[in-house]
Order: C-alpha cells, then structure tokens, then sequence
C-alpha cells in the first residue's frame, strides 16, 4: 500500500494478470472464462456487465427481494434495456419455479439479472437451481455476487452463466475500489459494440487487456498489490467461516429469527426493532455502539425497522461476542428489552 506502483509498468501489468488468474481459480475455471477487471466500486462493474452482455435490444429479467435487486432493474432502465420483474417479499427467497414459468411465458426475454446474496437482508438465493431453470431455456445469466464470491463456491462447471460480477471488498477482504466481472468467453466475445458506454465496456476492457496486457484507463494501482493474498486458496477456505457462528451469538441474545431457516447467509445479521422508540432513535443507537469500536451499518434496507450487522472477513472469533456483548448493553442503556434477529 505505501509503495508506488506505475500503472503501464511490467511488474504491475503481471500483477494484474496473477489476479485475473487467482479470481478464476476460485471459480474452478477451466479455460471457458475470463476475468476482466473494472475501477471503481462493484455497482460500476454490475452496470459494465448488464451494458456489455445485453445487447441494446435485449429483454432482462430481474427477480426482485431486496434493494440491490432494485438498483440491477434500474441499471437496465437507465441504460433502455427492456425490463421485466418478479416482485418477492424481502424476507423470501427468489423461486426457480417462478423464472421457469416467466420464461416460458415471454420468449422475448435474453437474459436473467439475479443477485446471489442480497446484501441489504443477507437472503442467499437459490443459484444454481436458478442457472439451471435459465439454461434449459437457452437464455443468458447474469449474477450480481459481491455479498457471496469468496465465501459461498460459485462452480463454472455446475452453474451456467454469462457472468458473474464481485468486488475487492466484502468476502475478498480487499480494499475498496475495483471490481472485476468473470464472464463466459464465447458470450463475451459476442458482444462488440453492445456498451453504450466507452469506460465500461468489458469487451474493449478486454480485448485490450488481451493485446497490451495493460488498463485502458488508469486502475486503482495501490489496490492490486493488496489483493493477491486474500485470493489465495487457504484464505479462501478459512476467512470467512468464523463469521458463520456470528447469526446464533445474536440470536441467542434475542428472541426470534425474521427470514426463514436456510433463507440467509451468515455473514449479514439483521436485527429488528421491537420498540418505536429505538428507531426513532437510531443515530443515537448507532453512535454508543461505535463509541463501543463496532460499527453497524447506519440506515434501514427493509421495510421493517432494522439494523444490519455485517461479519465478513477474517476477524476472528472474538470479534462476534464482543460486538454481541456490545449491542445488547447499548439496547439495556436505552431501555429495550427485546429485538428480533432477522438472520
């Protein structure tokens, strides 16, 4: 990180290219892939992925249950791609069955734009039973994974897709500013001059990237070095599974559990207000846990009154009493006497 690092120069070029290689690894690539990476943050690659691989005159899917499933179905009308939803509760996940009977009704649609894990929940949709549903119907699969890559396995053997979209940060465990889109070669080598957009059109993205080995623009050059740890294998097998145990420590303080078993992944806890008055007095709450060294994340996802406690990364076991341990004399100061965790 304190190093300086010139973004054309050999030694970066061949970092970037050890990182592309590491990425595909972690999806058990053999050969049919490619991983191109993007600067900024992960929305700007899922934007880059749904420009590039959707032609302008394509139809996409979004099956709906959370906030970032909100933002992939305005990404497509911003950029005049066709749109078609499937509107779930936030507390549910999205159903194979459902996209089945959508695609088999409208022809017209090219593409599903599905995200794995809704980060604003953590509810874990049912991936590969959707890759699956997607391609029997011979239509393209577009998965928005930044709450999942790293932590839950994404199988390019077993799972269909056009493209798969992360980022540095979350189950990476990286610095923030870059994110990266592993898309299937012969999709993506079908999609010249479908981006409207210069800087985040994957396919010149990559075709430079092929030719000169080089960023067509200047990348995050500080990050790069940073992320070739965290893609190591054994990071990969150990990070992020302390954080799975974080879910029952909350509950355990609580009372009862708002999304069904088996609907959430581990590493999103969210907890909903029993009382008015602790919502009303939110910043309050949010601010005597950071003064306790947690951060939560400040706002509400849901349409109840909740809070999210995020636990990815690898911070150990003692991270989750202790934060535990700190909220529950935060809601004792304040006067609550019960909350309900929502994963």
């Amino acid at each position: 990180m304190l190093r300086d690092w010139g973004s054309w120069d050999s030694d970066f070029n061949a970092i970037t290219a050890r990182i592309r290689k590491q990425i595909l690894a972690i999806v058990h690539d053999e050969g049919t892939h490619e991983c191109i990476p993007m600067q900024g943050s992960g929305t700007f690659s899922v934007e880059a992925a749904i420009g590039t691989m959707v032609r302008r005159d394509g139809h996409v899917l979004v099956p709906v249950n959370g906030a970032c499933c909100q933002r992939i179905a305005r990404i497509c009308r911003t950029m005049g791609r066709r749109l078609s939803t499937l509107d779930y509760p936030g507390d549910r996940t999205m159903r194979a069955e459902d996209i089945d009977a959508a695609l088999q009704k409208d022809p017209s649609i090219t593409h599903v734009a599905v995200i794995h894990c809704e980060t604003g929940t953590g509810v874990l949709n049912p991936l590969e039973a959707i890759a699956r549903v997607v391609a029997s119907h011979g239509r393209g699969l577009i998965v928005d994974a930044m709450s999942s890559f790293g932590a839950i396995d994404i199988d390019a053997r077993r799972v269909r897709f056009d493209a798969v979209i992360a980022a540095s940060g979350k189950c990476l465990e990286g610095v923030p500013g870059r994110g990266f889109v592993i898309a299937r070669r012969e999709a993506l080598a079908a999609t010249e001059g479908n981006s409207q957009s210069l800087a985040l059109d994957l396919h010149d993205q990559w075709q430079y990237m092929e030719k000169t080995t080089q960023w067509r623009f200047t990348p995050p050059t500080l990050w790069s070095p940073r992320s070739t740890r965290p893609c190591s294998s054994t990071w990969k097998r150990a990070a992020w599974l302390p954080a799975a145990r974080a879910t029952p420590a909350i509950a355990s303080c609580w009372s009862t559990a708002w999304l069904p078993s088996g609907c959430a992944a581990t590493w999103t806890a969210q907890c909903r207000f029993h009382h008015c008055h602790i919502s009303r007095a939110r910043k309050t709450f949010y601010q005597k846990v950071k003064a306790r060294g947690y951060i939560l994340y400040p706002g509400k996802l849901t349409e109840v009154e909740t809070f999210r406690v995020g636990c990815i990364g690898h911070f150990g076991d003692a991270g989750i009493p202790g934060a535990v341990k700190a909220i529950a004399e935060v809601f004792a100061e304040m006067g609550v006497q019960s909350a309900a965790c929502v994963a």
